[in-house]
């Protein structure tokens, strides 16, 4: 007989063993000893007789330990013995369960069919069952049920237990559940004592995506409900809840429990904390926390912790994340806990951090790495500007041997489409065999954020009518959009300012019933304020019924971006008055970007002012921008400077210098704009709009020799200035204008229409702004030049070709130049459209010869 070497073997002092001697070895958990001392009684029968009741203790020891040769040998035993049925089913019972968990299901069924029918009992069928089950063959399982109740066989709770699992994975397992559970109730199987059964009945509900029945069973029968004073019923309500995305009730779930006097664990907490994540429940988070820390057990709680981290990270709390993972001692942190904390920090972008705590927990923990850790890693690698061999990480997956893995795959799908490589990840994305929406996604945002708008939207289509072929399966259906399809691709939209391919996403997700999710309506918000439809934007917003600090950000920043400062700051004291969502750093740079678009100047300052005083926001290098800019558009540039003075020098004080700069540009102030040139090329010497702002300035003041300099000096450092680039969407299709360029299929028509355009604004007083031009040329080549500027082509474009009496949407990659600006309120006014130009900082809105900004800008 087979026997595994995990005990110490019997003294030889010891008295021989007895059946007594192998129940107790099973029970304490030493296997290998009991079926030790089963050998001893079979091969000295003279000593101590074997009987029936030393064999299915012994089966149960060979069944934990997963040896289906000791399972097969004491079988070969009891056949020699004839014990197998005799004198009851019980030997063959426990058989047949050992070798189903030492996974020979073919010896289980050969057992089972090889015992004569009347000798089979309930537990025969039980074993049966649950042998199925574990082997996944749902229908089969029914199919013994229904011969253990023609057999004439009563079911218990055990039975119940296995054939409600069956009912979870069958096609018709709603009915079939349903059935069960009557079944149940019928015949007294949920009784108050019975709540592994009753635990079972909520799981399928919640696995059949039947919440609401699994909610109805579990508060049915109120207090005296089976379980209701069992942790492990509240612990599956409260799972199943999270699962099923009901974060609300599960957090409900969870103070009725403590209401009701029954003490949360570990499993508790580990399982209602992702709901206060996607909640952006940071007060809850932290009672809970509270509660943990009262309790010496569950503080150093590695599932516990783990879930502590998540949620912190979450919410961007890295700092007190850090503080959980600290407290564990590092004997308890678990792997899982590891990759939480790694997670977290990639979340936030603290790449390095999540790198080195990476290393650490490989050299100084010694841990492996699972595919978990490294779909946190890789995305951290291709961002690290101190991480340089980005790809070497791929050949380091393969040593681990990963690279087959469907996370590690589609994180280096993501890793690579950061890098620019489209290329090698979609040769990613082909290895893998049945590609699913994950999968799918990645490659989609790696087009978005590649800049391949129309690459993604063609990936979804493809994805919807993919023909898979895998494991004898045809899925020629395809793969289904979910939710983060339609966040992803709506950024595109934005990008493009293609509010018609945001309405097909938009009516997908109202048909979907994704319209309501929070995420998808805060992108639908952006989406539609982007592609200057501020009316539809505020549409979705009061539509949603609930609203996060993200969905309240992007409205702010819509309406300032519209030059609506008055309705983008009534927003904001909206949303702090509510109880829905606390501002954030974002939301005072939504605010006070509102503010500097507006010429709110004195609004703004007392709001950068109050901010920390009366919300608790401490302001930011990108704050200070902020009101840099709100004094620098009023022309108050001293009071800007000085603003600027009072930072930490530094890379933080880029994004103040360059608004700076701007301002200067705007004012025509020589010598700050110089100050501010100077220190933005020590900062970031290859930023070609720096340079080019300031040879606007000297331009604009007629210092040219100046100007040839600073064109000089881009040129000695190999910076080149971003051409400008302008678009429109007409019928779903993007049509791209570069300055002067003729390679659009129509540029012959459209340079026509520019210059009627042209001709007609100047006999109506229109004289270009030739400031604009760089160069040092007559004011008759700097007009020519111009004339043929992007967003004026595009806009004649869309006169041309767009419906009559249509809006005409164009938007540009950089800010529009002052001439340009001046023609579209010309233009607007000669044809009797409105035209809505978006470039890199905000929208205009031309009518009637008027712009919504006010000149202010």
């Amino acid at each position: 007989m087979a026997a595994a070497a995990a005990a110490a073997p019997l003294p030889l002092t010891c008295p021989p063993p007895t059946s007594a001697t192998v129940r107790s070895l099973t029970a304490d958990g030493h296997h290998a000893a009991a079926l030790r001392a089963l050998s001893s009684m079979a091969a000295s029968p003279s000593l101590r007789p074997l009987d029936h009741f030393a064999l299915p203790p012994a089966i149960k020891s060979a069944a934990a330990l997963r040896d289906a040769r000791a399972a097969r040998a004491i079988h070969a035993l009891a056949l020699r013995r004839a014990m197998l049925h005799r004198p009851s089913p019980v030997v063959s019972n426990a058989l047949l369960t050992a070798y189903a968990r030492c996974g020979d299901l073919d010896a289980a069924l050969a057992l089972f069919d090889d015992t004569p029918p009347p000798l089979r009992d309930a537990v025969s069928f039980n074993s049966l069952i649950s042998a199925l089950c574990l082997f996944r063959r749902w229908e089969d399982a029914v199919a013994a049920l229904r011969a253990m109740l023609a057999d004439g066989h009563p079911l218990t709770s055990f039975t119940l237990v296995s054939v409600l699992l069956a009912c979870s994975n069958l096609s018709g397992g709603r009915r079939l559940g349903r059935e069960a559970h009557a079944f149940a109730l019928k015949n007294g199987l949920l009784h108050g004592q019975e709540r592994f059964a009753f635990n079972a009945l909520l799981s399928m509900y919640a696995r059949l995506g039947l919440v609401d029945d699994a909610q109805r069973l579990f508060g049915g029968g109120g207090a005296a409900a089976p379980g209701r004073s069992d942790v492990v019923t509240w612990n599956s309500m409260i799972s199943l809840l999270v699962q099923n995305g009901r974060f609300d009730e599960a957090v409900e779930t969870l103070y009725d429990m403590v209401a009701l006097g029954v003490l949360p664990d570990g499993v508790t907490f580990a399982s209602a904390l992702p709901a206060c994540s996607r909640l952006e429940m940071l007060a809850v988070g932290r009672e809970m926390h509270a509660y943990v820390i009262k309790d010496g057990e569950l503080v150093t709680n590695s599932f516990v912790a783990s879930a502590l981290v998540d949620m912190y990270a979450t919410h961007e709390q890295v700092g007190k994340a850090r503080q959980v993972f600290d407290m564990v001692p590092d004997s308890g942190r678990q792997l899982g806990m590891w990759n939480a904390m790694i997670c977290g920090y990639a979340q936030v972008g603290m790449d390095e951090e999540a790198l080195r705590l990476f290393a650490r927990m490989e050299a100084e923990a010694g841990f492996v790495p699972c595919e978990t850790t490294m779909a946190s890693v890789l995305p951290a690698c291709a961002r690290s500007d101190a991480f340089a061999g980005k790809e070497v990480v791929h050949g380091y997956v393969v040593k681990r041997g990963m690279a087959d893995n469907r996370f590690v795959q589609n994180a280096l799908m993501d890793m690579y489409a950061r890098l620019g490589k489209m290329d090698v990840a979609r040769g990613i994305f082909a290895m893998i065999d049945l590609p699913d929406v994950v999968s799918w996604n990645t490659l989609i945002t790696g087009c978005v954020v590649q800049g391949h708008v129309g690459d993604a939207f063609r990936l979804v289509r493809e994805m919807q009518h993919h023909h898979q072929q895998g494991d004898g399966v045809d899925t020629s259906a395809g793969v289904v959009p979910n939710v983060i399809t339609l966040m992803t691709l709506l950024p595109g939209c934005a990008i493009l300012a293609a509010p018609a391919r945001g309405k097909e996403i938009h009516g997908y997700a109202v048909r979907h019933a994704l319209d309501t999710d929070v995420a998808v309506g805060s992108a639908l918000v952006d989406m539609y304020a982007k592609c200057g439809c501020l009316p539809l934007s505020r549409a979705v917003f009061d539509r949603l019924p609930r609203r996060n600090t993200i969905t309240w950000n992007v409205l702010i920043m819509a309406y300032g971006m519209h030059g609506l400062g008055d309705e983008a700051m009534a927003l904001f004291d909206q949303m702090t008055a509510s109880d829905e969502a606390r501002p954030n750093e974002v939301s005072f740079i939504a605010a006070l970007a509102a503010c500097s678009h507006s010429g709110m100047v004195e609004r703004g300052l007392d709001l950068f002012h109050a901010m920390e005083r009366d919300y608790g926001v401490e302001p930011t290098p990108d704050i200070h921008a902020c009101v840099v800019d709100i004094l620098g558009r009023a022309g108050r540039l001293e009071e800007a400077y000085a603003i600027i003075r009072s930072m930490e020098p530094g890379e933080q004080q880029v994004s103040a210098w360059s608004t700076m700069l701007g301002a200067c540009r705007l004012h025509r102030d020589v010598h700050l704009g110089e100050i501010a040139a100077e220190r933005l090329f020590e900062l970031e010497p290859e930023e070609a709009s720096h340079y080019v702002l300031l040879c606007n300035i000297y331009s604009a003041a007629g210092m040219w020799d100046k100007s040839a300099e600073v064109r000089n000096k881009m040129r000695q450092r190999g910076v080149a200035k971003e051409p400008g680039c302008s678009w429109i969407e007409l019928d779903g299709e993007l049509h791209r204008f570069m300055a002067g360029e003729s390679s659009h299929p129509e540029s012959a028509a459209v340079h026509e229409h520019m210059d009627a355009l042209w001709e007609r604004m100047q006999r109506q007083g229109y004289t270009p702004d030739t400031s604009c031009v760089l160069h040092d040329i007559d004011d008759g080549d700097k007009a020519a030049i111009l004339r043929y500027h992007s967003e004026k082509l595009a806009i004649a474009f869309g006169l041309l070709r767009a419906p009559a009496g249509a809006t005409i949407r164009v938007a540009k990659n950089l800010r529009v130049c002052n001439d340009c600006h001046e023609a579209a309120k010309f233009i607007s006014k000669m044809v009797g459209r409105e035209i809505v130009l978006r470039d890199v900082r905000r929208f205009h809105h031309f009518s009637d010869g008027n712009c919504s900004c006010g000149d202010y800008w």
